[in-house]
């Protein structure tokens, strides 16, 4: 299961894998907020849009903190979400805390099994508790490229 909070769809398999269809809430990553439809209830996205908001909620949420998200059906070693907490204010212009953060995202990302690869993770802004990524991935659905700010 994907998403904890949402059942995916089991009747269509990707085409790549037999994993079912990845289905998640919609969300306004602008606003940090589910999407709605007019009548007012939250939309239902699927594939690289679920995926989209699945990668969001991973950059959110600080790995190992919650026991929720120590187990799942993905890697029962590598819980969900990132390690980013440690790096909170510190200078971001050394190389090799720069690679660290990248290297932390990159494995909180592909515990994830509808992600086949990711392709480049590039930091385009930063300030003060602010991180702007880039990520471009290959997903089993297609290459996928996003904008996150966490």
């Amino acid at each position: 299961m994907a998403n904890p909070f949402v059942a995916m769809t089991t009747t269509e398999d990707t085409e790549d894998s037999n994993l079912p269809e990845l289905t998640d809430f919609a969300w306004d990553f602008d606003h940090d907020t589910f999407r709605r439809d007019t009548r007012g209830n939250i939309i239902l996205v699927t594939e690289n849009e679920a995926l989209k908001v699945w990668i969001y909620k991973c950059l959110k949420t600080e790995r190992f903190r919650y026991p929720a998200y120590r187990h799942g059906e993905y890697n029962q070693d590598a819980p969900y979400g990132v390690e980013l907490e440690r790096f909170i204010g510190r200078r971001m212009n050394n190389k090799a805390t720069s690679e660290d953060v990248m290297r932390y995202i990159k494995e909180g990302l592909l515990v994830n099994p509808y992600i086949v690869r990711i392709i480049s993770i590039k930091a385009t802004s930063i300030d003060h508790d602010k991180l702007e990524i880039e990520i471009e991935l290959e997903s089993v659905y297609g290459y996928l490229s996003q904008r996150y700010v966490v």
